[in-house]
């Protein structure tokens, strides 16, 4: 189970880095077509098209700003620890609908011919899962999800 739960680490680890990349380039493709835009509005168009390019600015910096975030997160899970009786930041929790592995929100990955699905911890089901056990059961959106096992 280590092998399976340090693929998913650097599977996370690449969903951030590309994340990061596509916020730093959106960024940038941004910030060149202000600059562009100064040189050649005039008037009412040049305001309105000002503000619409602040907007995408901002919106690339909070999208930047929130993967950074999540990289600092991914960075905090351990994944060469002790077995721990209950879920944790950087648990895989198997359950009876399915496998989860607490660290980010990564989505579906493929690991190790597992279909696993990276959630964060602050997540609504994230929640749900810490600090549970082996054989506990919970309810989520209508569905009874049983744990079977975590590492």
């Amino acid at each position: 189970m280590q092998k399976i739960k340090e693929t998913l680490y650097q599977l996370c680890l690449e969903f951030i880095e590309q994340r990061i990349q596509t916020a730093e380039t959106a960024l940038e493709q941004a910030r060149e077509a202000s600059n562009d835009d100064t040189k050649s509005s005039a008037g009412d168009k040049y305001e309105t098209s000002r503000e619409m390019m602040q907007q995408d600015i901002d919106r690339n910096k909070r999208l930047l700003m929130d993967a950074q975030e999540n990289m600092r997160i991914l960075k905090a899970v351990e994944i060469n620890t002790e077995k721990s009786d209950r879920v944790k930041h950087g648990s895989l929790v198997a359950t009876d609908q399915g496998w989860f592995y607490i660290s980010v929100s990564a989505g579906h990955l493929v690991a190790e011919g597992k279909d696993v699905f990276a959630i964060s911890p602050a997540s609504p089901i994230g929640k749900l899962l810490l600090d549970r056990k082996k054989g506990d059961a919970f309810s989520f959106n209508g569905k009874e999800y049983q744990i079977e096992g975590l590492e």
